[in-house]
């Protein structure tokens, strides 16, 4: 749910305030009550939550991309986990709150992206693809940096029955969210990536969620 963009989504992406009304005051005070008496659940909303709580097994792998609260409360539920991270800092940060869990089920990678937007960066950051089969992976949750190329990526790597998971997807692809930024079925994918992933996905099931913040969606590989 964090607002993490790379150069091209940040020209893309137009923040706004003018969603600042009285009704979107009152939820967002309502969803800090909620993160404050759920410390240990991820920034994605209540529902996706609540359905990744009974769709994940002890045996799942699954690959995050962009980590925080997530990464330890993902791990308690699968049977390994690959977690992306680009920021330095919070890669620090994150890895002290992981060692001192003792969580051991965990391969948390920092990928350096001061330049985000430079190929080589791009490449380092999505590495992670290319030392994995196809269709070997349970779920692949999608947030951070470099959504669109991660989002594409993974629909090969993913299983059939497996799962793309995608936060903030109402920045990207249309609905009928009135979460601030949403893309309006009007507006269409926010760019060409966003698009072919849109097409390449069409008959897959989704199941959309979202808490009128922000949206998390999941795409069910046929």
């Amino acid at each position: 749910m964090l607002c993490i963009f790379n150069v091209k989504e940040k020209n893309n992406v137009m923040r706004s305030f003018s969603h600042w009304n009285l009704n979107y005051i009152q939820k967002r005070l309502a969803y800090m009550i909620y993160a404050r008496r759920n410390p240990d659940k991820p920034w994605i909303t209540p529902d996706s939550i609540k359905i990744l709580d009974s769709y994940l097994k002890p045996d799942d792998f699954m690959i995050e991309f962009g980590s925080g609260r997530s990464t330890k409360w993902f791990a308690s539920k699968v049977g390994k986990l690959i977690s992306i991270e680009h920021n330095k800092e919070w890669f620090d940060k994150v890895s002290d709150e992981l060692a001192a869990s003792k969580i051991a089920n965990i391969e948390y990678r920092h990928r350096h992206a001061a330049n985000p937007d430079t190929p080589q960066e791009t490449e380092a950051y999505l590495d992670v693809f290319d030392e994995l089969e196809d269709e070997t992976v349970d779920v692949i949750f999608v947030d951070g940096i470099f959504r669109d190329e991660c989002a594409l990526k993974a629909i090969n790597k993913v299983k059939p029955g497996g799962v793309i998971l995608i936060d903030n997807v109402n920045w990207f692809l249309p609905s009928q969210s009135i979460s601030p930024c949403s893309r309006s079925i009007e507006d269409g994918p926010l760019d060409a990536m966003w698009s072919d992933f849109s097409e390449k996905t069409q008959s897959w099931r989704r199941i959309w969620t979202t808490c009128d913040l922000s949206d998390t969606t999941f795409f069910f590989k046929p």
